[in-house]
């Protein structure tokens, strides 16, 4: 065989190279590049090699110990990689096992919520915090005077009077109206602020739930229908609703929704103060006044919409008492949600 085949034979072998332990690699190292090794004993054939070709020959056996080289260099650069892994320690590592972390509790029921009204055809819709008056105001309805709008209960930009933080996440739901026509059916969970002194059942932010649906012919049938299906599934099968009464400048007629008390069965306990019956949120018939003023056309089109705070939900379902403990990021208290994730 001539030296330029052997050459090139060796090559491909060299491509091929694996070792499976130190002393396989040192094995093939010895095996190429020893004084007794094959690109060596080349050199016996690189002397019978025409005067013309052997620096072509000499290049080309050169090419063939580098090769070689890189090979095994490479080669052993994993092994020493594949020991650091395994040897590698941690000297800043607890000694203690690490606590697996759990979902907030707001969370868990939010995405409860949310997976409830999904199964409705709801899907989610989402808008800025920091809002300004038209979306959170004017769109929905709220007159000029009325107390909603006064600094006690709402966060000014102090630079910007127009720009606010949102007080209810009904301003999603203006700017779902303001760039679609109907029909939609949307849900708009979210954080919220109002201007309120911190205690154990009043907080400077909270979280909101609030689903709207427009469409023609929308009735205050199609809503108790499904204020009933999501009572029965957040709450269980013999839940009993009932609708009162009430008033909000976007909803009109509008009602306040309570649960039959799922601790006492509507008997009568301390937690329902003896009426059998809880608040959860409230609803009602979208004003055509909000509609038009959202571009949507009110005598063909109607539409509901409900919003309830997550923390009340929250609250009814794991008898959380102080709502402080829902942002203080207390470990002990947070560790007790562990079962509802």
């Amino acid at each position: 065989m001539m030296l330029e085949d052997k050459i090139n034979e060796l090559l491909k072998e060299v491509e091929d190279l694996k070792a499976q332990s130190a002393e396989e690699l040192e094995a093939l190292r010895l095996k190429y590049l020893s004084k007794k090794g094959l690109v060596n004993d080349l050199m016996a054939d690189f002397r019978l090699v025409p005067a013309e070709r052997k620096k072509e020959m000499g290049q080309k056996v050169n090419q063939l110990k580098d090769k070689v080289t890189e090979k095994i260099a490479q080669l052993k650069e994993a092994f020493e990689e594949k020991a650091d892994a395994e040897n590698k320690l941690d000297l800043t590592r607890t000694a203690y096992p690490v606590a697996l972390g759990t979902r907030h509790p707001l969370n868990i029921v939010k995405a409860e919520i949310i997976d409830i009204f999904k199964r409705l055809g709801f899907v989610l819709a989402d808008g800025p915090e920091v809002e300004d008056d038209w979306h959170v105001f004017s769109a929905m309805n709220f007159a000029e005077d009325h107390p909603a709008r006064d600094m006690q209960d709402t966060f000014f930009v102090e630079s910007h009077p127009d720009i606010i933080l949102r007080t209810h996440t009904s301003s999603v739901q203006s700017r779902v109206m303001e760039k679609s026509q109907p029909p939609y059916r949307v849900i708009c969970p979210g954080r919220v602020y109002r201007n309120e002194a911190i205690s154990y059942r009043a907080h400077c932010f909270f979280h909101q739930v609030e689903a709207l649906y427009v469409d023609e012919k929308v009735s205050f049938a199609d809503l108790k229908q499904v204020l009933l299906y999501f009572a029965q599934e957040m709450f269980g099968p013999d839940t009993q609703i009932r609708l009162r009464p009430s008033y909000f400048p976007f909803t009109e007629p509008s009602a306040e929704m309570d649960i039959s008390c799922h601790l006492c069965g509507g008997k009568g306990c301390a937690f329902c103060k003896g009426t059998g019956w809880v608040e959860i949120l409230g609803c009602g018939m979208v004003d055509p006044n909000v509609l038009e003023l959202n571009g949507i056309d009110s005598k063909k089109y109607s539409g509901y919409a409900l919003g309830m705070g997550i923390e009340r939900i929250t609250n009814l379902k794991y008898q959380v008492k102080d709502l402080r403990l829902f942002s203080e990021n207390d470990v002990r208290f947070l560790k007790e949600f562990e079962a509802a994730n």
